[in-house]
């Protein structure tokens, strides 16, 4: 018999870059017509423990409440998450709102022990990281 260890589970769902994270966000069905707030929930090993679009926006903004993120977060036993959103203008520079809200929600989560790992501009073909371009600290 064989004995599948959770470790080896936990491996294949594991996010360990933002290359990772954009080849998930590709298989999640987005309206690219408009703008979408996805959360990536996470345990202390970076397995995805669930995922969802929360937010869906107008054509060039989206509401977001972080009581409603971390609400989930909590309910789902993460602690760590993933933001991602894209632009439908395909320009993937994020904007101003999009710096407050994730310094906001990082900022927020440290409060509560929940990390927030990175936040992810997206478009159909290409992503920014926040993390990776030193505009979120993700620790």
């Amino acid at each position: 018999m064989i004995h599948i260890l959770r470790e080896d589970i936990d491996k294949s769902n594991r996010i360990t870059s933002a290359v990772d994270l954009f080849e998930r966000i590709k298989k999640i069905d987005v309206d690219f017509s408009r703008e979408n707030f996805i959360v990536f929930y996470l345990d202390t090993k970076n397995s995805v423990i669930n995922s969802e679009n929360v937010f869906t926006g107008a054509i060039d903004a989206c509401l977001v409440d972080p009581r409603v993120i971390f609400r989930k977060a909590l309910l789902n036993n993460a602690t760590r998450i993933i933001i991602a959103h894209n632009h439908p203008s395909g320009d993937l520079t994020p904007s101003s709102e999009d710096l407050e809200i994730a310094h906001a929600l990082e900022e927020l989560g440290d409060k509560l022990n929940l990390k927030v790992l990175d936040s992810i501009v997206f478009s159909e073909t290409k992503f920014y990281s926040l993390l990776e371009n030193s505009d979120l600290t993700g620790d």
